[in-house]
């Protein structure tokens, strides 16, 4: 991390990639003193100072460089630790990527699951047409949400880019309740 906030400082951007904020968390638990107070799941409020502060030093420098930190979490472990670990660090980042265990079993990729993937600040990402076109697609997701994803992967991959794929996404589904049933060509 020391490194790497040098080299930001030397006007250079640089990517993190961290697999996985859960174990270093966990991690921090097996060492860090105790505090005397507990969270739900065993764990010590102190063992996340540390992994915050490392996730925390995301950054971009005016007239310098930016680091971004990629992170991984386990969820859906059945470990309450795993659990409480997630939520304390879900509000940090600015997306939240889901992947699909059954989109993958499928061998379907990207296995993303759209409806618990986001991202904050959208409105900064893309003109204001194309988000209230996401924001539509949004609405839509009705259903099995599998099924979805996958017309919507086979959909993306006839399109050149998103002017395109919104014109004929909505020449389908006109008038359509689930627009899904008509991407199979």
């Amino acid at each position: 991390l020391e490194r790497a906030m040098r080299l930001v400082e030397d006007k250079r951007d640089v990517v993190i990639l961290m697999d996985s904020i859960t174990r270093l968390a966990r991690a921090y638990n097996l060492v860090v003193p105790p505090s005397g107070r507990t969270l739900s799941g065993g764990i010590d409020p102190a063992a996340l100072y540390k992994p915050k502060k490392f996730f925390g030093a995301a950054r971009n420098i005016e007239e310098g460089g930016s680091l971004t930190i990629l992170a991984t979490a386990l969820v859906d472990t059945g470990s309450r630790m795993d659990d409480v670990i997630y939520e304390e660090f879900k509000g940090t980042g600015n997306l939240e990527l889901q992947l699909s265990r059954e989109l993958s079993e499928r061998r379907i990729f990207p296995a993303i699951d759209i409806k618990k993937s986001g991202t904050r600040k959208e409105e900064l990402l893309m003109p204001s047409e194309e988000l209230e076109e996401i924001w539509k697609l949004r609405k839509n997701m009705t259903g099995d949400s599998l099924e979805y994803t996958e017309q919507l992967i086979r959909f993306l991959r006839k399109t050149k880019n998103n002017q395109q794929f919104f014109k004929e996404f909505q020449d389908v589904s006109f008038g359509k309740k689930n627009p899904t049933r008509n991407l199979k060509r």
